[in-house]
C-alpha cells in the first residue's frame, strides 16, 4: 500500500511543473488515448522515451516514479501470463497442454508496455501539479460544458478530491494494517485465500474512516461558504506562455513521429 504514489504532489521548478495545467491535463488524456491506439514495438518505445525524458525534465527521481508502480505489478504479471500461455500462433516451448507461442510473447510485452506508460503518464500530472491548480485547469477545461448546464466546478472539485484521496486512503490502510499487526493479527501471510480473508477486517475499519474523512471535508467546506461556481472566483489566473507553447510543439512532434512509426514504417 505503500507504494501508491499517484495523487501525490512533489514541489518543483522544472518547466513541467511551471506549465499551464490545462495543458498537462490535455497532454495526459491525449497520451492516454494514443497509448491505447499504438500497439507496435517501436512507437511504444518512443512513448516510453518520451515519458522517462518527461520525468527526468520535471526532477521527479526515476526511483520514486518505479516505486508508484508495484501495485500493479501483479495486474502485469496476470496479464503477461494470460497472453503468453493462452494466445495462439506461432509455438515456441511446449509442456503438456500449454504453449508458449512467439505472439503470446510479443502481446504480453506490448500490454505491459502500455499498462506502465499509462499509469506513469497519470502519475506525472499529478506529481507536478497543485490540487488547487489541478482543480482550476479541470474546471477551465470544461468550460464549453457549462453552457450546456453541466456543473463543472463541481465535477472538477471531485475529480481533484478523489485524485488527492488516493494517498490518504492507502497511509490509513497501511496504520490500520500496522496497528492490527501489533495486536496479532496475521496479515499477508499464508496462500491467496487465506491472504485475502485478512484482508476483509481492514475493510470496515477503513471505511469508517473513509466516511469520517469525508464528512470532516464536507463541513470543512460548507464552514467556508463552497457552493459551487456560483459566484467564485480564483486566486490562480491562467495563462498560456512561451514554456506551454515549448511544450505543445515538441509534443506535436512526438505524436507525429509515434504516428508515423506505426503506421508508416
Amino acid at each position: 500500500m505503500q507504494g501508491i504514489t499517484i495523487g501525490q504532489y512533489i514541489p518543483g521548478e522544472s518547466v513541467i511543473h511551471k506549465a499551464d495545467p490545462r495543458l498537462k491535463i490535455a497532454i495526459t488524456i491525449l497520451t492516454m488515448v494514443l497509448l491505447l491506439i499504438l500497439d507496435s514495438f517501436y512507437s511504444l518505445l518512443l512513448s516510453a522515451v518520451f515519458v522517462i525524458t518527461a520525468f527526468l525534465i520535471s526532477g521527479i527521481s526515476l526511483r520514486y516514479a518505479i516505486k508508484g508502480l508495484k501495485p500493479v505489478i501483479y495486474i502485469v504479471i496476470f496479464t503477461m501470463v494470460l497472453n503468453i500461455f493462452f494466445s495462439t500462433g506461432t509455438p515456441i516451448y511446449t509442456l503438456g497442454f500449454i504453449t508458449i507461442t512467439k505472439e503470446g510473447l510479443v502481446t504480453s510485452a506490448l500490454i505491459s508496455t502500455r499498462i506502465l506508460l499509462l499509469i506513469s503518464a497519470g502519475s506525472l500530472m499529478t506529481y507536478t501539479t497543485t490540487p488547487l491548480v489541478l482543480t482550476v485547469g479541470i474546471e477551465k477545461l470544461m468550460l464549453p460544458l457549462k453552457y450546456l448546464k453541466v456543473p463543472t466546478a463541481e465535477i472538477a472539485m471531485m475529480i481533484s478530491i478523489a485524485l488527492r484521496f488516493i494517498p490518504t486512503l492507502m497511509e490509513e490502510t497501511e496504520k490500520i494494517m500496522k496497528a492490527q499487526a501489533a495486536r496479532g493479527a496475521d496479515i499477508g501471510t499464508g496462500n491467496i485465500i487465506q491472504r485475502a480473508k485478512s484482508f476483509i477486517p481492514i475493510l470496515i475499519p477503513l471505511f469508517i474512516s473513509s466516511f469520517k474523512r469525508a464528512d470532516d471535508l464536507a463541513i470543512a467546506m460548507d464552514s467556508r461558504c463552497y457552493h459551487g461556481s456560483e459566484g467564485r472566483t480564483s486566486i490562480s489566473e491562467l495563462r498560456y506562455g512561451r514554456v506551454d507553447l515549448a511544450i505543445f510543439m515538441v509534443y506535436i512532434l512526438f505524436v507525429a513521429a509515434a504516428l508515423v512509426l506505426q503506421y508508416v514504417l
